[in-house]
């Protein structure tokens, strides 16, 4: 039977990969890679960061012989109000690509491995995209799942902190509903001080710089972590808000792309006290 590895392989640097991980892409027949660039004149897409990673993974650990199979991810639909169903609709079109990769690619008996950035389990559409396609019933295959080192551990082991505290729960959302929860005046909005420590994934837009009474919280920041364009910045929120926004900016800019993360935990009265370093690395 047909089997498909989804293997982690961290946040970007390559000493990410773990054991598990590396061994899993040594025991892959086909690799399935989907990029996001223009196509050419061959049909493959254009050399892209992400992309350029993976196959420098599949080069060092791979065993011969096996073949990378690339194909374009299709474009998600940014243009509506209606963010859930634009996810729903691209999952579902990226279903279609990877149920071609699986009957077309790959062979009775043989393994396919797609390599995620980060972990899997958070903030990733593949696991959900892998069930629709067996879902279908037109491919079956059976699929294995290799955890990976997420951006918020690695952002968290950058700047040095732990995620969690004593007798204090972490929260995990996105940009998009942080800046919901401060628009309503529910949720995290108020700070992190309720809810515990906040991180926040997927924020194109700042959204910790409209925390009200933010006074005395702190934010890790972190882009591009473990790779050579790794930037690190922390301190207090009303210190440092216009120095991420104006580095992720020129980032952006640059790179033409940025996936970054962070941490909001509002500084303890007593006790030790989180740092406030600033910096890029």
């Amino acid at each position: 039977m047909k089997k498909v590895l989804i293997i982690g392989i961290g946040a970007g640097d390559p000493d990410h990969l773990t054991l598990e991980a590396v061994k899993a892409i040594a025991a892959a027949d086909v690799f399935f890679v989907l990029g996001k660039g223009p196509a050419d004149g061959s049909g493959e897409t254009t050399a892209h960061d992400l992309v350029r990673l993976r196959r420098d993974i599949i080069s060092a650990h791979a065993r011969e012989p096996y073949r990378v199979v690339e194909a374009r991810d299709p474009e998600r639909d940014r243009t509506g109000d209606a963010y859930a169903e634009a996810v729903v609709d691209w999952r579902s079109r990226r279903a279609d690509v990877c149920e071609r990769l699986v009957l077309d690619e790959l062979g009775d008996d043989q393994t396919g491995a797609i390599l995620v950035w980060g972990d899997p389990a958070l903030y990733d559409s593949t696991l959900a995209v892998v069930e629709e396609v067996l879902a279908r019933g037109s491919a079956r295959f059976h699929h294995v799942v290799i955890p990976g080192v997420s951006s918020v551990s690695a952002m968290a082991a950058r700047h040095r902190i732990s995620l969690t505290r004593v007798a204090r729960p972490l929260h995990v959302t996105t940009g998009r509903r942080l800046a919901r929860a401060i628009g309503t005046g529910t949720g995290p909005a108020g700070g992190p001080d309720e809810f515990g420590d906040v991180v926040v994934m997927l924020d194109a837009h700042c959204a910790f710089a409209d925390l009200p009474d933010a006074d005395d919280v702190d934010i890790y920041w972190g882009a591009y972590l473990g790779t050579p364009d790794e930037i690190l910045i922390s301190g207090r929120v009303h210190d440092v808000a216009e120095r991420i926004r104006e580095a992720r900016e020129q980032a952006r800019a640059r790179k033409g792309w940025i996936m970054d993360t962070y941490l909001l935990r509002r500084a303890p009265e007593t006790g030790e006290r989180t740092r406030g370093r600033t910096g890029t690395a």
